[in-house]
């Protein structure tokens, strides 16, 4: 059940970095960028998929069946 968690929490915290790095990047819809080009541009930066990959993450984490020693919830 520890690993569970320690997934779970570092899903967490790449969901927070990816979901910063885009909230910081909307500032590029200030200086002229459409919003089609600006979703271009964070799927292709490294950073932002880190959302991705947090939330597949806690998803897994939450809702595969863990082994014989662990309870089911």
């Amino acid at each position: 059940m520890p690993l569970r968690i320690l997934i779970f929490l570092f899903g967490f915290g790449l969901t927070v970095i990816g979901l910063t790095y885009i909230i910081i990047y909307l500032n590029l819809l200030s200086i002229g960028y459409n919003f089609l080009e600006y979703v271009k541009f964070i799927i292709r930066r490294g950073e932002c998929l880190n959302l991705l990959l947090g939330i597949i993450l806690m998803l897994l984490s939450i809702f595969v069946k863990g082994g014989k020693n662990e309870l089911y919830i």
